[in-house]
């Protein structure tokens, strides 16, 4: 591979130890020069012995170790911009000059076949607290050069980098995070048949190791309400494990032997598997179903290989809860990923509440005996306010949010009630091609549909008809968040 090791003078500045790689598009490393500068990638001109660097391949550059390379551009805030565009009406607009308009969040550029990296992106920003941490690390990608490339570090790194330029608002290409993510999970590097672009990848593996990284550099998060000694045996050390991270008890029980003893122990998880049978027809029986299995292990007092049943009951909920659909299997045949198109519905709320073990079912109830309390509250005014002349006697501005959390476990569910907060769907049939979107929530009805760029309003009602049955949008992963107990305060006179 030619790899090599090049100095960039900047201004004043010279950064020693860049890579440059020759095999990959010239935009990736332009991509670290932004990282570097701060300088966007259109604004760059890059030169070596008076040849200028293309966007598209290195041309006739040659390149050699140490050499010095020159790049000339500024910042885009440095830049005064004079405004020369004329009013557009918004009937005249196409999608991407709406999204600006209605002030919708920031797209992802697809950089050939990276639908699947920027729907994960999407969906994950929809957790404030990850947010939070991520603005919180302080850590720098890692420096320039294979050997000295930190994986956990330099995708943590980009991913907040990433975040940040998004929340200037206007669509982007995730340049940095395209190119550190390739150079620490090679596969995902891998070209297409033609050497045109990149092989589509499987984007639940892709959400995987985005945690997983997360995992070994965002610490937990204090909880400045909690008391030092909880009781709690173990606390998580990763805010991914505190606020991801779900526990299941589980029992062995062989069913060729009534004399062996069951079995019970502890598994971690950080996401929820929906598998999808001919009888599956909605996402909480699919859950249910791998709560209850048959596998073959070695029987200690049969001394062979027997059928066992194992049953898992959750025993901590995290706050935000990762569900899979298991809707690919591999074709030997076609030495394909297929997909089950198969419709499964899901709920915009879920009550995870069956799925746990009778000890935590026992400490979900207080919290959900409060949201009981407060709906049928609600109920009673509703019926007291139709009796009134005055509609807006009832109406209270401020509210009190309880908090989701029990008090001796920071970033745990206490109370098994969840709300979609972000949908990962797939176009095609097979997870090497088609097309990945990703459909969050903005606030109450409103969701948004991110199509790579494209970011456009749509309707919970549009997000539920994304359970599969054709070759529409197929759910792939959802993301669920805590229900607060929002109580409203009445105003004082």
């Amino acid at each position: 591979m030619p790899l090599y090791n090049v100095k960039v003078k900047w201004g004043k500045e010279l950064f020693p130890n860049v890579e440059a790689n020759t095999d990959e598009e010239p935009m990736l490393f332009k991509a670290q020069l932004f990282a570097l500068t701060g300088v966007q990638p259109e604004r760059q001109k890059v030169m070596l012995k008076g040849m200028t660097l293309k966007d598209e391949d290195w041309g006739s550059m040659k390149l050699r170790e140490g050499a010095t390379i020159l790049m000339m551009g500024s910042k885009e805030e440095d830049v005064p911009v004079e405004p020369t565009e004329k009013p557009l009406f918004l009937e005249d607009m196409n999608e991407s000059e709406l999204a600006t308009a209605l002030d919708l969040p920031a797209g992802l550029t697809n950089l050939g076949n990276t639908c699947y990296l920027n729907a994960t992106v999407q969906c994950l920003k929809t957790v404030p607290e990850l947010r939070e941490a991520l603005k919180k690390f302080s850590g720098g990608l890692a420096a320039a050069g294979s050997a000295s490339l930190v994986p956990a570090q330099s995708i943590t790194a980009a991913l907040r980098d990433l975040y940040e330029m998004m929340d200037k608002g206007s669509s982007l290409p995730p340049l940095g995070l395209v190119q550190v993510l390739h150079l620490a999970f090679p596969r995902f590097a891998e070209k297409s048949e033609h050497g045109l672009g990149f092989q589509q990848q499987d984007a639940n593996e892709c959400w995987t190791e985005l945690v997983r990284m997360l995992q070994q550099k965002l610490p937990a998060k204090a909880d400045p309400l909690a008391m030092e000694d909880s009781g709690q045996a173990s606390r998580p050390q990763s805010l991914i494990e505190q606020f991801f991270g779900g526990s299941f008890d589980t029992e062995l029980k062989c069913v060729e032997s009534e004399d062996e003893t069951p079995t019970k122990g502890k598994e971690e998880f950080l996401q929820l598997s929906c598998f999808i049978s001919t009888d599956v027809k909605y996402m909480h029986s699919g859950l249910r179903s791998k709560m209850q299995e048959q596998i073959t292990k070695l029987s200690p007092t049969l001394g062979r290989d027997a059928v066992y049943t194992k049953t898992s009951r959750i025993s901590r909920l995290p706050a935000y809860l990762t569900v899979q659909f298991v809707r690919f299997y591999y074709k030997e045949k076609e030495a394909i990923n297929a997909k089950i198109l198969k419709d499964v519905k899901f709920p915009l709320d879920f009550d995870a509440f069956e799925l746990c073990s009778t000890d935590l079912q026992t400490k979900l109830t207080p919290m959900r005996d409060r949201f009981k309390e407060y709906e049928d509250s609600l109920l009673e005014e509703s019926r007291t306010v139709k009796n009134k002349d005055d509609k807006g006697d009832g109406l209270k501005k401020n509210v009190e949010q309880h908090p989701y959390w029990f008090p001796d476990d920071l970033g745990s569910n206490n109370s098994g009630y969840y709300t979609l907060q972000a949908v990962l769907t797939h176009r095609g049939r097979s997870s090497s091609s088609g097309h990945y979107v990703a459909w969050v929530r903005q606030k109450g009805d409103t969701w948004l549909k991110c199509d790579d760029e494209t970011v456009s309003p749509v309707t919970s009602e549009d997000v539920l008809k994304l359970s599969g049955g054709g070759d529409w949008h197929c759910a792939y992963v959802l993301l669920y968040g805590p229900r607060v107990l929002e109580i409203p305060i009445p105003e004082s006179d």
